[in-house]
């Protein structure tokens, strides 16, 4: 059973790559996968057939499979030729080395080498499927695709998915920046504010709230944030802005987190950590800690 015929006028290693991928996944159906090729003018016909008739669901497969030969080869030729001049004439305003870091990080992304850790990860596997879903659309149009009759004709279709992954990558680098920027100003107030206590521990209970205890595990929460008040009965303002702010204001030697896993915003966490670096200290089995954990809170 023919399956698919590729045709090619170039040396094309992620060609046999993908095929030998997909030969693999057949064999484990017992499905043996085999390729003819012959040379026309330097124009290579790769024939993939099947040693037997195989359902809908195997045809799909074997079409993703193909589909994914296709995106990254295009992804190659995006990546040489379209990417850099993207990226110099929408973000011209980023230095050199930025657009550097972003190309590499672009790259990882559209070859799905990223850690998948956030809605960003899932938002690019999202549009490569797309994108792979369009050219499993071009492939069931005849059952034989022109490597760079596709990249002439129909690459134009894929520019602005890709270019909208590159625009998320971008999006990120800079909120990234922004945060970085954002926390190198808080540790410089750290570094110049006079520390205002020795010792704090801020406790977090199972619904997420923050109670604020001295180094005799006294109740201080309300004094803590008494400099704050007006900020406390603002709706516009986060409170998580103001336990930054009460932190940054009273600039505590020594911080203990208790029970951070009950934080509702894990940033929350990381900015502390970055902030105030080697003053941050976590907890998770003293006897409050324990307390929380079995539903016990007395405070």
């Amino acid at each position: 059973m023919l399956l698919l015929t590729i045709v090619y006028n170039k040396e094309r290693d992620r060609i046999m790559q993908g095929i030998r991928e997909i030969k693999e996944y057949f064999k484990h159906k017992d499905i043996l996968i085999g390729i003819y090729e012959s040379i026309e003018c330097n124009t290579h016909f790769l024939k993939i057939f099947c040693d037997r008739e195989i359902n809908n669901k195997l045809n799909n497969i074997f079409d993703i499979h193909a589909a994914t030969i296709i995106y990254n080869i295009i992804i190659d030729e995006f990546c040489k030729k379209d990417m850099a001049a993207f990226l110099s004439d929408a973000y011209f305003f980023l230095r050199y080395e930025e657009l550097e870091g972003i190309k590499k990080e672009g790259l990882k992304v559209l070859r799905g080498e990223m850690e998948i850790k956030d809605e960003d990860s899932i938002y690019y596997i999202n549009k490569k499927n797309d994108i792979i879903d369009k050219i499993c659309g071009c492939i069931n149009e005849n059952r034989e695709i022109n490597i760079e009759g596709f990249i002439t004709f129909r690459m134009k279709e894929l520019l602005e998915d890709l270019e909208t992954i590159i625009d998320r990558v971008v999006e990120k680098y800079m909120a990234e920046k922004e945060y970085n920027e954002f926390i190198k100003l808080l540790k410089y107030f750290v570094e110049i504010q006079e520390s205002k206590m020795n010792y704090l521990n801020i406790i977090i209970s199972n619904d997420g709230k923050y109670i604020i205890n001295n180094e005799q595990e006294e109740d201080i929460t309300d004094s803590f944030f008494k400099d704050l008040t007006e900020l406390k009965y603002n709706d516009n303002t986060d409170l998580d802005d103001i336990l930054i702010s009460a932190l940054i204001t009273n600039s505590p030697e020594n911080i203990v987190i208790h029970c951070a896993h009950n934080c509702k915003n894990k940033e929350l966490i990381d900015t502390i950590k970055n902030v105030f670096t080697h003053r941050v200290k976590f907890c998770d089995d003293c006897k409050t800690c324990r307390l929380i954990k079995n539903n016990l809170n007395r405070v």
